[in-house]
């Protein structure tokens, strides 16, 4: 089913993207890919979130950085082996503090709800589990393409190759983008070929040198994880397009210069 009303036209001329993106909802401040990480991002001023995504056992899109539950949550072993039902009821927050006890995985639909309440955009990274990247960005994609109520279509980010695949075929409309470390000689030809318009790169090892190659291939460029001042001005006055960072109570997400 296509989007009820067209996305956005997004590309590096037309980047419409807040500049400021919270980590994981609000970096270390709340237990993260949590809704109450998302809510404590907004409170600090941000509009726009990253979150990493996974399919549950049943093929639920959910919010889960690790491959395995025990860092966070009070749950073991592989996430793709359990069902929505089973990781639904797991203590995903009182590994963060007392304050969290009992806060819940999220699911990608309940997070879009929220970002359709609170008017915020999003970057989902395609977190699949060994085996599942194509069908992972194919689903996750095919279900953001029919249920994002907004214009500004999130923006879809991997590490892997095949998940972008799978998203360009599940969700044909909605930018893609390639995560890299650092830059390596095929990362602009790799992000060309699946038609992402963006280069998402760790912000160590962004100079301008490689800024420039990202320009003259008219893409955007993004940096992660972005929590020192000096760093972030650094960034901001090479012209990136936008800074991810854990330390959501250190930036004004409203700064869009140096």
């Amino acid at each position: 089913m296509p989007p009820a009303q067209p996305f956005a036209v997004v590309d590096a001329t037309h980047w419409p993207y807040p500049r400021w993106i919270a980590h994981r909802g609000a970096g270390r401040l709340a237990p993260e890919n949590t809704l109450a990480a998302f809510r404590a991002g907004h409170a600090h001023g941000y509009r726009m979130f990253e979150c990493d995504v996974r399919l549950s056992a049943d093929g639920v899109p959910f919010l889960l950085h690790d491959d395995v539950l025990d860092r966070t949550t009070d749950g073991r072993g592989e996430a793709a082996a359990l069902a929505w039902d089973e990781l639904s009821v797991l203590d995903a927050g009182a590994w963060h503090s007392a304050k969290f006890r009992g806060e819940r995985l999220l699911s990608l639909q309940a997070l879009v709800r929220f970002c359709q309440i609170e008017d915020c955009a999003l970057n989902v990274e395609l977190k699949p589990a060994p085996g599942t990247e194509y069908e992972t960005g194919r689903i996750v994609a095919r279900m953001l393409e029919r249920e994002w109520g907004g214009r500004l279509p999130p923006l879809l980010s991997s590490f892997r190759v095949e998940a972008l695949r799978g998203a360009c075929a599940g969700g044909p409309s909605l930018p893609r983008a390639l995560l890299i470390g650092s830059p390596f000689p095929d990362c602009l030809r790799l992000a060309k070929e699946q038609a992402c318009i963006a280069l998402v790169a760790g912000h160590e090892h962004v100079s301008p040198s490689f800024v420039q190659q990202v320009r003259a291939e008219g893409l955007a460029l993004l940096s992660y994880t972005v929590n020192d001042e000096a760093e972030a001005r650094r960034l901001l006055q090479l012209g990136l397009h936008g800074l991810i960072t854990d330390c959501v109570n250190c930036f004004d997400p409203g700064r869009q210069a140096a």
